[in-house]
């Protein structure tokens, strides 16, 4: 079996990863998809060179592959524990005071 195979089953130490509470599970799914995009981008580099494709293969498939089955597991026990994104606290700024004066508009 390859190593990409025994990702996808959930052989291994970092497919083992049990995860506490869904911060921690949003955690991980936003590293796993920023970590496949890096390699995906190591990947389309690697093909432009001389023998690209045989590099790319061999320099970055393996972990790809096992990103993309982390990316799933988790993908998976965030469904399985109905988790949601957080929202990011972002600070309402008051309404304008109705007596405050707008800014001229420039039409030209």
């Amino acid at each position: 079996m390859t190593a990409g195979h025994n990702a996808l089953r959930g052989s291994g130490p970092d497919q083992a990863r049990a995860f506490d509470n869904a911060k921690q599970l949003e955690t991980e799914r936003k590293s796993q998809a920023t970590r496949a995009a890096e390699l995906q981008g190591l990947m389309a580099k690697a093909e432009t060179g001389v023998a690209g494709s045989v590099v790319a293969e061999v320099a970055y498939r393996n972990d790809y592959i096992s990103v993309r089955a982390q990316q799933k597991l988790a993908e998976e026990a965030w469904q399985r524990n109905k988790c949601r994104e957080t929202v990011p606290d972002t600070a309402v700024p008051p309404a304008p005071a109705a007596s405050a004066k707008r800014a001229p508009s420039s039409k030209r």
